[in-house]
């Protein structure tokens, strides 16, 4: 008995492939380094207080994960490109939130928050990775903001899950500080 095929049914599908494309996979190197199909991007910094001296403060960095970004999002670092004073952080007040600076949501689990004081680097690890198609916001507490006026540059990577993984450049976060007349 032959079989003929339903045109119908072949349309749907094929319209189907088109309108719904496949879900994005990682990228993976010949030698093992796993990368992001559609990378992260830093869309926001800002600073809840922009006075030189100032404590309590927080540096909000907020990032846009695309849902074909193709692996989760396991760890961001942030490393201070410029800028007079060397910003200290205090690592265990670290956050990370669903959402935006002023549209908050969920929090996000954190692992290990560490520094590295010689690349003025500090490194925010997910536990668990942040899965794609969301927007989240990391707030970085200093422990004073810096005596100096004037422009701090933090260069922000992103990093997808894995042993051997590409971080990718998404962008310098730019926070602007004002002292004295006389600073």
């Amino acid at each position: 008995m032959l079989i003929r095929p339903n045109l119908a049914a072949i349309v749907a599908i094929v319209s189907i492939s088109v309108i719904a494309p496949e879900i994005a996979r990682s990228v993976q190197l010949r030698d093992g380094t796993v990368s992001f199909v559609q990378q992260p991007r830093l869309v926001a910094t800002a600073t809840s207080i922009q006075d030189t001296n100032a404590w309590g403060s927080t540096y909000y960095f907020t990032i846009d994960l695309p849902q074909n970004a193709g692996e989760p999002l396991q760890t961001v670092t942030f490393n201070q490109h410029e800028g007079v004073d060397n910003i200290r952080f205090d690592l265990k007040d670290t956050r990370a939130f669903v959402g935006t600076r002023r549209r908050r949501g969920e929090n996000i689990s954190l692992g290990a928050v560490t520094r590295d004081k010689e690349t003025r680097t500090v490194t925010v690890l997910f536990n668990p990775p942040v899965t794609p198609g969301k927007t989240i916001t990391i707030g970085l507490r200093p422990v004073q903001n810096p005596f100096s006026s004037g422009v701090y540059l933090f260069g922000v990577k992103a990093f997808p899950v894995g042993a051997k993984t590409a971080g990718q450049f998404m962008g310098y976060g730019r926070l602007q500080f004002y002292g004295d007349l006389f600073d």
